[in-house]
This record gives structure tokens, sequence and C-alpha cells, in this order.
């Protein structure tokens, strides 16, 4: 038994000693050398002492090409660690001092990603963040339709529209229950009009003729109804309006 835990304590002692001995064999005192010790650290997930000297490479060394991959490699370890606001400032600002660089469709599909993953979990909360994710993904789609980010960007800005047409439905129908028929009417008319086919079509479209009856807006009400009835004639939504309305509209 004490044989054994010899043979481990010697395992152990060899392993801190390997890695101890392959940092101290880099040279840190050039910009390539603190860069590639940082590039070591973050593979061993000491993200710490990575982002200690990748920060040293970019402030010591800031005419070097390593001082520009070094600002990139500290907002993808921040994004890594899932500091997504931290990970949006630095991807923003490498973005603004490196507008033309080679990577420029990844930082930026990186930045709306970040913004994309500081959502609130649900829709009742405040969604501001959306329509900024959404401006990244559309640089990425519309500047750089050949980057390798092209489909997810593209995806995960239908999950931010989609976001945002839910918070729409919500707010809408908040008013609705509590029969606020103005403003219940004006958040249905902006549902359809910016969310079409986004899952709300129907329901919109009730709750728009509703609430123009109930303010007595007949040519509204006449007009969204006309429209339930031709496009979408075989719902409950049709026929809820049906029992709702007057027998003389």
């Amino acid at each position: 038994m004490s044989q054994l835990f010899s043979l481990i304590k010697y395992a152990l002692l060899v392993t801190l000693l390997a890695s101890c001995g392959s940092s101290d064999k880099i040279d840190t005192s050039t910009a390539e050398g603190a860069y590639k010790l940082a590039q070591k650290y973050e593979k061993d997930e000491r993200y710490e002492e990575s982002i200690t000297y990748y920060s040293e490479v970019k402030n010591k060394y800031p005419y070097s090409s390593f001082a520009i991959e070094s600002e990139l490699k500290i907002a993808d370890i921040e994004f890594k660690r899932e500091n997504y606001a931290e990970a949006e400032s630095a991807y923003k600002l490498f973005k603004e001092f490196h507008p033309s660089h080679e990577k420029s469709d990844y930082v930026t599909y990186r930045l709306g990603l970040s913004v994309f993953n500081q959502f609130p979990p649900t829709v009742d909360r405040d969604l501001a963040l959306a329509q900024t994710a959404i401006e990244h993904f559309s640089t990425v789609i519309n500047n750089y339709p050949q980057s390798a980010y092209l489909k997810d960007a593209i995806e995960y800005k239908k999950k931010s529209e989609q976001m945002l047409a839910d918070k729409a439905n919500y707010i809408a129908n908040f008013y609705f229950i509590r029969k606020k028929w103005d403003s219940a009417l004006g958040r249905y008319e902006d549902l359809m009009k910016n969310y079409p086919a986004r899952g709300y079509d129907v329901k919109a479209l009730y709750g728009a003729t509703i609430s123009a009856y109930k303010m007595k807006d007949m040519d509204k009400a006449k007009s969204y109804f006309k429209k339930l009835l031709a496009e979408h004639p075989n719902t409950p939504e049709l026929a809820k309006a049906r029992t709702e309305l007057s027998d003389g509209f």
C-alpha cells in the first residue's frame, strides 16, 4: 500500500515538473513568447493567467501582429467563460479598431451571439438587446455572404426576431385582457406589420378585429374581420369573432 502511495506521489510530481518545465522553457521577454505562454494557459483552461499574458502582449507590444491576435483571444476567452457582457465589449472594441480584419465576419457574428446570450429567459422582461443582436447578424448576412458563419447568423437572427414577436404578442394580449382596447389594437397592428408569419397572424387579426369593434371603429373592425374570413376561414378565431360581433355587423 505504501509502495502504491509512493508511486502516485511520484507520478504527480513528474506531471507537475513537466508542466512547470514546459512553461519555463518559453521566453516571455518577446511578444511571440508571451503569446505562446498565453496560448498554453488557454489550452490548459487557466483563463485568468491566459488573459494576463494576452493583455501583456497587447499592452507591451502594441505594434506586433501578436497584439491584434491577443485582443481577439481575450474576447474569445470571455465568451468561452460565458462572460457575455465582457465578450460583447471586447468584440465591439476589436471591430472598431480593426474594421478590415480578415476575421471581421467571425467577430461580427460573435458580437451578435454575445448579445443574444444576454437575452432574458422570458418575454415579460426587457428585450431591448434583441434589436442589437439582429443588427449584428444582419451585418454578417448582408456584408459577408460567403462567410462560414452565414447559416448560423440567419438562424440566430430568426430566433431574435421570434422573441420580439413573442414579446409583441405578450404585450398585445396584456392590454386585450385588461380591455385597454386602444393600446391592444395598436400592438396587434404592430404585430401584423412587423412580425408576419411568426405564428401570430390569426390571433393578431382576431385581436385587432375585436379591439376595433370594442372601440366602435367599425371601418377597421370590418376590414380586419373580412381579412380574417378570407385568409383564415376554418379557424377557432374566426368562429369566436362571429360569436362576439353583433348580428348587424
